[in-house]
């Protein structure tokens, strides 16, 4: 009788250490489950479109509630610390396609009249220059083919807004499929955590920690 009463309480033991690990890792998916929604996303940088701020391999945080918590699939944020502003490197969905997450900088704000006249942007009606941009394609298109280097003038609607790449001649961006409203807009880039270089497989160590600008 004692040995079965010893087996007993060993069985009851090992079956409590198994629901200790089995609620610890509960704990540890929901905790992850909230700081992915509401706090801190990672993501993989896929294309050159915003080249050399961003290189393909590189994998940065994404602050989510800086523009606001996020309420899963209602597209409001509460509780915003601050609108984004021209300069933000920002995650959002890609309006064409919402399953798909873009990376691009803000460059227009709701009411600003965005204008590309050869290459060169203004901002109302002023030239806007960011210290990051590039241009790897001196060729100039007319406005009549696309509207990479030329376009009219372009009013951002209210909530919404205008997006361009770094890479200004390689970028799929606003000046192509237009606005993303504010609802979108998953974060702010904020730091490279990783970065991988496949063409040279290679660790890219100068580019880790480095923070956004």
């Amino acid at each position: 009788m004692a040995e079965h009463g010893l087996s007993t309480a060993a069985a009851a033991e090992k079956k409590s250490v198994y629901r200790e690990y089995f609620e610890s890792i509960i704990f540890a998916l929901i905790i992850a489950l909230i700081v992915r929604t509401f706090v801190v996303q990672a993501f993989k940088i896929p294309s050159g479109s915003m080249e050399n701020t961003l290189a393909i391999g590189d994998y940065i945080l994404v602050n989510k509630f800086i523009y606001g918590i996020e309420i899963p699939f209602t597209g409001r944020h509460l509780f915003p610390l601050r609108n984004p502003r021209r300069g933000d490197i920002a995650v959002f969905e890609y309006p064409e396609d919402p399953s798909r997450d873009f990376v691009k900088r803000v460059i227009g704000l709701p009411g600003d009249r965005i204008q590309v006249i050869d290459k060169k942007v203004f901002v109302n009606g002023k030239p806007y220059v960011n210290p990051h941009e590039i241009h790897k394609d001196s060729a100039i298109i007319p406005a009549g083919v696309n509207p990479r280097d030329n376009t009219g003038v372009i009013t951002v609607p209210a909530g919404s807004y205008f997006m361009m790449g770094d890479n200004r001649d390689q970028s799929y961006d606003s000046r192509f499929w237009g606005f993303v409203k504010i609802g979108r807009i998953k974060g702010l880039a904020f730091v490279k955590y990783w970065s991988w270089d496949a063409d040279n497989s290679r660790v890219r160590w100068k580019n880790i920690g480095r923070l956004l600008e």
